[in-house]
């Protein structure tokens, strides 16, 4: 597992934790009950704080992304894709709806609203 952390990025560094490690969980790199490094091992390899990485790794727990078991360690949780992309998806569905009332009320058609998305879906 691969992670890297900037103290330049304008996220917190257990954000940039977190988002990799469900981008890494989300693509296959880690599968469910692989297990994570120990929260010491990361924040050494890191050169950050145990509380950073301690941080991130309750917020990958909370979002069902890993499990921990006392004594051993953190695992890649088994349910943690169906769940994060169904909360995506509502996620997602909740900002179409204010692009949608914004382009109603002014006037932009569904055709312009569709160009747009896939315009800057598209771009890098």
């Amino acid at each position: 597992m691969e992670i890297v952390v900037s103290n330049k990025a304008s996220r917190p560094l257990y954000e940039q934790i977190v988002s990799q490690i469900k981008a890494q969980i989300m693509n296959g790199e880690l599968e469910a009950g692989e297990a994570l490094p120990s929260i010491r091992s990361l924040a050494k390899s890191l050169q950050i704080s145990v509380l950073t990485v301690q941080k991130a790794y309750d917020i990958l727990q909370e979002d069902g992304f890993i499990e921990t078991t006392a004594g051993k360690g953190c695992y890649v949780s088994a349910r943690n894709q169906d769940f994060y992309l169904e909360e995506q998806q509502k996620k997602i569905e909740g900002c179409f709806n204010d692009a949608i009332e914004i382009a109603r009320t002014s006037g932009i058609p569904l055709e312009k609203l569709i160009g747009l998305l896939t315009l800057l879906y598209e771009e890098d």
